[in-house]
């Protein structure tokens, strides 16, 4: 699923961005292929190989107001959940802790730094997509968080 998920986004997506997230879940596809399920302890580190692929290929660093400071806090948060609601609530405290902490920052990399100071008080796009998508797939599997 994730390979094909990378796929998607490559074939749909001409930005830096849909190539950032492709690259993120084809690190995870190779980690998962031939297995069909996730088990909630394999969330964390499941991130934490997305994050890795992504930092590589995006040459950003934590602290610059970029997705990846989401996937940090999101691989984070998911460390040791053992029940999937907990799981969920958590993911979506450490995005919105995680866009509150940075709004008041600048931009350092993509497309947003070229805004500079106007960038301050703004959502990093990329961070508000991975929560938009974030909350899609929840509200999707019937949750609510």
């Amino acid at each position: 699923a994730f390979f094909k998920c990378a796929k998607a986004f490559t074939k749909s997506s001409g930005s830096s961005y849909g190539t950032l997230l492709a690259t993120g879940m084809m690190a995870i596809a190779k980690v998962k292929k031939g297995q069909t399920g996730i088990e909630l302890e394999e969330v964390s580190g499941l991130f934490d190989i997305a994050l890795e692929a992504m930092q590589k290929r995006g040459k950003a660093s934590l602290g610059d107001k970029t997705v990846l400071d989401v996937l940090a806090a999101v691989r984070d948060a998911s460390k040791n959940q053992a029940e999937g609601q907990v799981l969920l609530d958590s993911i979506n405290q450490a995005i919105n802790d995680t866009m509150n902490q940075f709004r008041n920052c600048q931009s350092q990399i993509g497309r947003a730094r070229i805004f500079g100071e106007k960038s301050i008080g703004l959502d990093d796009p990329g961070m508000l997509a991975f929560k938009r998508m974030f909350e899609s797939l929840n509200v999707g599997s019937g949750n609510t968080a």
